[in-house]
């Protein structure tokens, strides 16, 4: 490979005359945008533990009330990117949410789509278009790009969640916004997408004539997913990932548009080593504890621990218990990069 000219082999009058032209000489910079073999890559392989954000959280409700806040969030920022970019990963936005007893957060929509996993409580309700959906630990519930959400609480003790958007994308776009509006009015059927999609491979018969709803399902209940997985244990080969895909019923391609979302069971004793992909990824921890390996970098997970992995790493999970399985929920970007063309796996 030849040796690229530096910038600084440029005369000085040159460089400066480019500068005031708007102008960048590309060779200089060619192999920082284009690297050989794996992408520049800023994201570290970063852990939150939910020992360690929980209280700080609780105080966070008990100094800001939800009128002032709005959305009382601690955001799980990636120290490889910049803590004031708020990403998780270059395309992951994540966050977690508290709400108390009684409280709302306001109907609003954004740009941005976002999804609500359960960690901890019972109570807590989000009312997407009208549908009042019950957020039982580990549902995952979808609030896409344009529709109208807001959150209450009707039980006792604190509800939290772990917010996963798609706003590092769209911020950096530059379209980034948000709407207020009314409280919503709920509709006579709560929880409507459930009984109309309870079963893998039936939906309303009415689907096959009507056009098909971007968002038939947004409610994923983890009582049902778990079931699944466990089914799917049965008869998948050790050593290879029991994984589920939360997927649109109707056109059983991924549920959102930009972030892929999937739970994985490890079972007793287990470890796995997913192929590298060009997708970076999230790993939040449903249940047991563990190990996981990212890049070289050894991290013991624990139930509603958090963790990042970049694009291209190298990985390894395993299951720290030989009784119990393990149970993870997997958000990725993979979706967005197979529209785009450039996804891929590397064995």
């Amino acid at each position: 490979m030849s040796e690229l000219g530096r910038l600084e082999d440029l005369p000085l009058e040159y460089r400066q005359d480019l500068t005031a032209n708007n102008l960048v000489a590309l060779w200089p910079n060619l192999r920082a945008a284009l690297p050989y073999a794996i992408p520049s890559r800023k994201t570290k392989p970063t852990m939150w533990r939910y020992a360690d954000v929980r209280p700080r959280l609780l105080r966070a409700g008990e100094l800001t009330p939800i009128e002032k806040a709005e959305r009382r969030v601690l955001v799980l920022a990636n120290p490889g990117l910049g803590l004031d970019n708020m990403q998780a990963t270059p395309s992951i936005y994540l966050g977690l949410q508290l709400i108390l007893p009684q409280e709302t957060a306001p109907n609003h929509r954004h740009s941005p789509s976002a999804v609500r996993f359960v960690v901890e409580g019972e109570g807590g309700f989000t009312m997407v278009e009208g549908e009042r959906l019950p957020m039982e630990v580990g549902d995952l519930i979808l609030t896409p790009s344009g529709l109208w959400h807001e959150h209450g609480h009707h039980g006792k003790g604190p509800v939290v969640w772990l917010d996963a958007l798609d706003l590092p994308m769209v911020y950096g776009l530059e379209a980034s916004y948000c709407t207020e509006g009314p409280p919503q009015v709920q509709r006579n059927e709560a929880d409507s997408s459930q009984t109309r999609y309870r079963r893998s491979g039936l939906i309303p018969y009415k689907s096959l004539s009507s056009p098909r709803g971007n968002y038939p399902l947004l409610r994923f209940p983890w009582k049902e997913v778990r079931a699944a997985l466990a089914d799917l244990a049965q008869v998948t080969d050790k050593g290879q990932p029991v994984q589920l895909a939360y997927v649109n019923p109707e056109t059983g391609r991924e549920c959102m548009p930009i972030l892929g979302f999937s739970a994985i069971m490890l079972r007793a004793g287990e470890t796995i080593a997913p192929g590298k992909r060009s997708a970076s990824c999230v790993y939040h921890v449903i249940e047991g504890e563990g190990e996981a390996e990212i890049d070289g970098v050894t991290l013991k997970f624990t139930k509603n621990d958090t963790i990042a992995a970049p694009t291209h790493a190298k990985i390894r999970i395993a299951n720290a218990s030989s009784k119990a399985p393990a149970y993870l929920f997997q958000i990725d970007d993979a979706p967005m990069q197979r529209k785009l063309g450039f996804y891929e796996e590397f064995g």
